[in-house]
């Protein structure tokens, strides 16, 4: 039997775990210390751990994920999205270890994947195109130059990698250089190299995707088209197909522009184009990505297409299943419930669901790496679930989606459901006006969420290893620290905070201190940025909460939970 290692965690690795279950195939998951019994790890028939407690060492550490998938046998490994899925080199270690690879052809992840290169295939093709550089910045100071020829706003953007991360866009020419350097740390956090490119930013636009299949010779099939505008921090929230309002003409030249590209490089496997739609009809190429994205259910439901079985066929020289472009049927909505406090500004808000009523009835999806129980954990990104629902029209869809979002119950962290509810009602967003953009939640809905109630710290998920003997063989134990806690192994866990300080500075989410904004023993006035921290893969900066002198409690480097004290400020 075929045995596919996915290199992935949560919901994806679910996602492909049932696909491998309906394809006859053998099912191997990895984990990190943390997700030692997480549900894709439960679900799938065998697992093997990576060895490590970080994305560095465990799903971001190629060495570790190819050793895994020669002990486990597999024939096949496929990425999911997000850590190694965009990784070339990634995919030519799959193949030189005599192993498939369920994705693109390393070449073509090599010229898609480097957006500059992508730029110069989509000009060569002659997509619509928006100004911007086609090599990386040497250094701020050429983002700086960019931004007083073209004029601001201006998105400096990771060339490698996605999902929001590493893009920074910029309105004032004195903030250029500041958001280039987040800009390069985010993207050497989430995808290992830091090279970013700049380019006009459309203000206001529409996020529109579409979704292709290509078979590997030139031939591409294109699957349908999205639009995933409701976004905050750059990363979608709800999404939608298909895309609602497009003319029949645009429609055509995104669709037309999509093939091109993608038969420019033999694409193989499944992508997704990806441009913006400016509200006085401007299209403009955005990127290329090369993989399964998160919004793939909403093309699905609408096409009847199951993607990543599509992802099989082609791997294994079976081919796409069709030669023609889907006529969808009905409307489709994809909401993503992820942990977060849309009434912080949507802080990370890890810790344990501790109870989840899951919605049903005709038309609704379920897509999750979660149960009740079960933990969201702080080192990795803050998705619980997808809801996703299907109706005979976009109306009747809205009308799904409400329903569904009433049955929801999740209790534990801090979620979305409250921004998604206020959406739903929103006439910007749910009439056929469709009036929403980009930057439609930050500067439209998100002054009018309020904050939610801050979920109990979780204890520490880290495997303590021990070497022991099983009948005459040595093997490697590892033991939860709680567990090991409760046994008197380590110092007693559950020693009571003390009291707070009105003084201290404490951390609103977990994560890495980043950098510190303003010197130790510097004055400090309430609101002033003080800190930088990366919370769940996004930077997210520290204010002062009074006026006084700051003096550091914490060093750059360091992993914080929440309400770390990191400051005081006397």
């Amino acid at each position: 039997m075929t045995k596919v290692l996915i290199a992935n965690r949560g919901e994806i690795a679910v996602r492909v775990i049932r696909a491998c279950a309906e394809a006859g195939y053998t099912s191997i998951a990895v984990y990190a210390d943390q997700d030692a019994d997480a549900l894709h790890v439960r679900l799938a028939d065998e697992a093997l751990g990576l060895g490590g407690d970080t994305a560095a060492t465990t799903y971001l550490s190629i060495d570790a994920v190819v050793d895994a998938a020669r002990k486990s046998g597999a024939d096949a490994v496929h990425p999911g999205y997000g850590f190694l899925s965009e990784s070339a080199e990634f995919a030519r270690a799959v193949e030189g270890a005599g192993l498939i690879w369920i994705g693109p052809s390393p070449e073509s992840i090599d010229a898609l994947g480097d957006k500059m290169t992508a730029r110069r295939i989509a000009q060569r093709v002659g997509a619509p195109l928006a100004a911007g550089t086609d090599q990386p910045l040497a250094g701020p100071e050429e983002a700086v130059a960019f931004a007083e020829q073209h004029g601001l706003p201006i998105a400096i953007k990771a060339a490698f990698g996605g999902g929001g991360r590493g893009l920074k866009v910029v309105r004032e020419l004195s903030e250029v250089a500041d958001a280039f350097e987040a800009a390069t740390r985010e993207a050497i956090a989430a995808f290992g190299r830091g090279e970013c490119f700049v380019e006009r930013f459309l203000e206001s636009p529409r996020h529109i995707e579409v979704q292709v299949l290509g078979d590997g010779r030139g031939g591409v099939v294109i699957v349908g088209d999205r639009d995933c505008s409701m976004q905050r921090r750059n990363q979608k929230l709800i999404e939608e197909a298909p895309a609602p309002g497009l003319t029949s003409d645009q429609r055509t030249r995104l669709h037309d522009a999509a093939r091109a590209i993608c038969a420019e490089v033999q694409y193989r496997g499944a992508g997704t184009v990806e441009f913006l739609l400016a509200a006085d009809g401007t299209i403009s190429f955005l990127e290329v990505n090369t993989r399964l994205q998160v919004e793939h259910p909403v093309t699905e439901e609408v096409t009847g297409t199951d993607l990543v079985r599509e992802q099989f066929r082609i791997a294994f020289g079976e081919g796409i299943s069709f030669t023609e472009t889907p006529e969808p049927t009905g409307h489709s909505f994809e909401f993503r419930i992820n942990a977060e406090d849309p009434g912080r500004g949507f802080l990370p808000s890890p810790g344990r669901v501790e109870s989840l009523r899951i919605p049903g009835g005709p038309g609704v999806r379920w897509d999750s790496g979660i149960e009740a129980g079960d933990v969201v954990q702080p080192a990795f990104d803050s998705m619980i679930a997808k809801l996703v629902v299907h109706a005979d029209s976009r109306d009747a869809a809205l009308v799904r989606a409400r329903r569904a979002r009433r049955e929801l119950v999740v209790e534990g962290p801090a979620t979305v459901i409250p921004f998604d509810l206020l959406a739903l009602d929103d006439e910007a967003f749910a009439t056929e006006t469709f009036a929403v953009h980009t930057q439609w939640i930050e500067s439209t809905l998100l002054p009018r969420l309020e904050p939610q109630l801050r979920p109990a710290p979780v204890p520490d998920a880290a495997l303590q290893r021990f070497p022991v003997e099983i009948d005459g063989r040595r093997v490697t134990l590892g033991l939860p620290l709680a567990l090991l806690a409760g046994l008197g192994g380590l110092a007693d866990a559950g020693t009571a905070p003390a009291a707070s300080d009105p003084s201290e500075l404490r951390s609103p989410a977990p994560g890495t201190l980043v950098r510190w904004l303003a010197d130790d023993g510097s004055s400090v006035a309430a609101g002033d940025p003080v800190a930088v921290l990366d919370a769940m893969k996004m930077e997210t900066t520290v204010t002062a909460h009074r006026d006084g002198t700051l003096s550091h409690r914490v060093e750059v480097a360091a992993s914080i939970a929440p309400d770390t004290v990191l400051a005081v400020i006397a």
